[in-house]
């Protein structure tokens, strides 16, 4: 039986070293993940956009701020940092004034 998620979950790096592509892109496979990597250059802005799946985010570089119009919030994620946003959840991004690379892939429930 297959659990739905409802709720964005933010994790925030812990780790002592700066995470790395291959160092995320190995722990998203261990969760049976299928990861692809992007790029982005300063300050492109993603409209409001949902999808029919979940999808984890991974930043690798830079920072990306994760907007929510229909609660009124936003997130800032860095480096190392992790979201998980459930399937039809109104989000856009704005990516940071440095750029951002990021590790994704989609959940499929």
């Amino acid at each position: 039986m297959a659990i739905h998620q409802t709720e964005v979950r933010i994790t925030r790096w812990s780790g002592g070293q700066n995470p790395t592509l291959s160092s995320i892109t190995r722990l998203m496979q261990k969760e049976g993940l299928r990861p692809y990597m992007w790029e982005n250059t300063p300050n492109f802005r993603y409209p409001v956009r949902s999808h029919g799946f979940s999808k984890v985010v991974y930043v690798i570089e830079g920072a990306v701020e994760v907007a929510f119009p229909d609660s009124r919030q936003s997130v800032r994620l860095r480096a190392g940092d992790r979201i998980d946003i459930p399937a039809g959840i109104h989000h856009s991004l704005i990516i940071s004034n440095t750029g951002a690379k990021c590790v994704e892939a989609a959940t499929i429930l």
